[in-house]
């Protein structure tokens, strides 16, 4: 019986494929104990399932950017978190640490170096963030989702996606658009900024809706959980806050317009769906180069955020809708490129490295 400690960072873009990944391991290994490393306050408790309700909370203790009180007390509370995670690891016998990621990942992953618990760690995006450049140094037990992703010992192996994602390829069309009321015969545009909802893409598609629909496609509009939905949408434009069914809003689309996160992009590619990505314009660009294998392979292009304006879905995407074959070359590129195995290669790396103390 083998003890893991995963490591999500407190967001869903993290805590996503811990789960993935932990589903893996479990069946891989039915007698493995799972303790999650966790952030006080994060979203850990409310997206992890019952079966995972182990949490050691770790103080939220961002890197300061400037010299000010919290950053003089900072570096003793740090080494304070590292070294009770450490003694509380060896405690539960934990074998290896398994980490994604996030503002609980660098505490945890110095404290298995501390007390010498084998490293597995996951970078989803193309553009690593700072506790994964810190475990590259002190693990060659590293996984990546994007060639070309800027670690020592990176090793590609995809997103660790959700069995109902991977399975969702298997779902007829018709099925998944009864699911949502839509009609089995039209063309299915789907458009989603994320659980939040992007309101910039929001507002351009909305300001669309009639040029969309009197093409001859129908529109799913994903338009966020917290958004209020629209009652006066034209017939074969429909608008919902959320779905925990996104398998079979991805299995229904002929065509998807979405933010470029990491897990996005990889379940679109995993499902062969052309895409247009608009993403985010605030932070470092990751969701740019996130979406960069996909364009240069053909599978999807990219409009920035200031030009997804209703003109440009009226010369480009109405263009785009129109012409099959080059949604059908698209759809093919995204399917070479989709990995379906990638919880499986890291739940793999996990258990080798037990394996090897």
């Amino acid at each position: 019986m083998s003890v893991y400690a995963l490591c999500g960072g407190g967001t869903a873009g993290h805590i996503t494929p811990l789960i993935a990944v932990y589903e893996q391991l479990l069946a891989l290994d039915p007698s493995a104990q799972f303790v999650v490393i966790g952030t006080e306050g994060g979203r850990e408790r409310e997206l992890l399932s019952s079966a995972l309700d182990d949490v050691l909370a770790v103080p939220r203790l961002p890197f300061p950017r400037k010299l000010t009180g919290y950053a003089v007390s900072f570096v003793p509370r740090w080494i304070r978190a590292v070294l009770t995670l450490a003694k509380t690891l060896r405690q539960r016998r934990v074998e290896a640490v398994v980490g994604f990621g996030g503002y609980t990942a660098a505490p945890a992953y110095l404290a298995a170096w501390i007390a010498r618990i084998p490293l597995v760690v996951h970078e989803a995006n193309a553009l690593p963030g700072m506790a994964n450049r810190l475990a590259s140094l002190l693990t060659p037990h590293v996984a990546v989702c994007f060639p070309g992703t800027p670690l020592r010992h990176a090793r590609v192996v995809g997103m660790p996606l959700r069995r109902a994602i991977v399975e969702a390829r298997g779902v007829s069309t018709s099925q998944a658009r009864q699911h949502f009321g839509l009609s089995t015969r039209k063309p299915l545009l789907l458009v989603t900024g994320g659980s939040t909802g992007a309101q910039s893409i929001n507002r351009t598609v909305e300001a669309c809706r009639t040029d969309l629909v009197q093409s001859g496609w129908q529109v799913l509009h994903l338009i966020g959980r917290d958004n209020e939905v629209h009652r006066d949408n034209p017939r074969g434009f429909v608008s919902l806050g959320y779905t925990d069914r996104m398998d079979l809003a991805l299995a229904a689309a002929d065509l998807v317009i979405s933010r470029a996160g990491a897990a996005t992009v990889s379940e679109l590619e995993v499902m062969g769906k052309p895409s247009v990505f608009v993403p985010y314009h605030v932070g470092n660009g990751e969701q740019q180069k996130n979406a960069a294998h996909a364009v240069a392979e053909g599978g999807a292009m990219v409009v920035s955020n200031s030009q997804f304006t209703p003109q440009w879905v009226r010369d480009e995407l109405l263009a785009l809708m129109a012409d099959s074959p080059r949604r059908e070359s698209m759809a093919k590129a995204m399917s070479r490129l989709g990995v379906r195995d990638g919880a499986y290669q890291v739940a793999a790396m996990a258990r080798d490295a037990v394996g090897r103390g």
